[in-house]
């Protein structure tokens, strides 16, 4: 599995982690399979979220037993929780549920009401406390880090965690390219799309699946590694089975060559830049 350094001053992390965002809807003892046949494929990097219902908890039962510091753990606190104290309290319950003493990095999860500076406050307190590792964000537009950046100062914002696949590029246009700027990591969320991934019956299925046989690899595979083809960036898919576990970790070894790069920038354009950040 290869790796890739996650933010400034942060570790090397797989490039291909482990989303557990529903995880917890399905088979419990499926879900732990499959966390645990991604970690031994190393796909050490696991994002969770106080959002995400019980999936700390599906985790908590997963890394049980497991040396904690070959993980690199990741959850998020709510906007409606992200008051100083609030953060505090709310990553104190989350390292209770994921029965850890540490997460390796911590995230707002979007914007919300809360000034700013109260969660930076909190996240920094968190890092003194040795509760967290690092700290970033998640769903910011370039304007929302920037105001973060002025706040926090540099090397502080480790990652911002965006929507982002073949059908939806639009970080493309600006927070790509201000993180890459600013030594923040991309991590992709939802990199197979929300139940649209492409068809190969269609023009650019087509093309994708073709890319795929000549690696002799899946057109998931390759989605994950254009998603992943630039130093700064991470993707997190989410299996809800071993065998589509070890099929995303697959992926973190495919390097894709430039021309096959650019038919998949064309066969997937990026379309104009929108006026607001899509989010799920």
């Amino acid at each position: 599995m290869r790796t890739q350094k996650f933010g400034t001053n942060g570790p090397d992390v797989s490039v291909i982690g482990q989303g557990t965002w529903y995880l917890d809807r399905g088979d419990r003892k499926a879900a732990v399979a499959a966390l645990h046949r991604g970690i031994d494929l190393g796909m050490t990097h696991i994002d969770t979220a106080e959002m995400y219902g019980d999936a700390e908890l599906v985790i908590a039962d997963a890394i049980a037993g497991l040396p904690r510091e070959k993980l690199f753990l990741v959850s998020k606190v709510l906007p409606s929780n992200a008051s100083r104290r609030g953060t505090i309290t709310a990553c104190e319950r989350s390292l209770k549920r994921l029965r850890t003493d540490h997460l390796d990095c911590y995230l707002l999860h979007w914007r919300g009401s809360y000034p700013i500076e109260e969660t930076v406050a909190a996240f920094d307190e968190l890092v003194a406390a040795g509760k967290i590792r690092s700290w970033g964000v998640s769903n910011f537009d370039a304007d929302d880090l920037g105001e973060m950046l002025a706040i926090a100062g540099k090397g502080k914002i480790a990652c911002n965690q965006v929507l982002y696949h073949l059908q939806e590029r639009a970080i493309e246009h600006a927070v790509i390219p201000w993180c890459e700027q600013h030594g923040v990591a991309v991590v992709a969320y939802s990199p197979f799309g929300h139940n649209d991934f492409p068809s190969s019956r269609s023009k650019a299925g087509a093309m994708l699946q073709a890319i795929a046989d000549a690696h002799e690899a899946s057109a998931r595979q390759v989605a994950l590694a254009f998603l992943t083809r630039a130093p700064s960036m991470f993707a997190i898919p989410k299996a809800s089975s071993a065998v589509h576990a070890a099929e995303n970790a697959g992926a973190g070894n495919l390097k894709l060559s430039d021309s096959e790069i650019a038919a998949l920038d064309k066969a997937f354009p990026r379309g104009p830049k929108p006026r607001s950040l899509p989010m799920l």
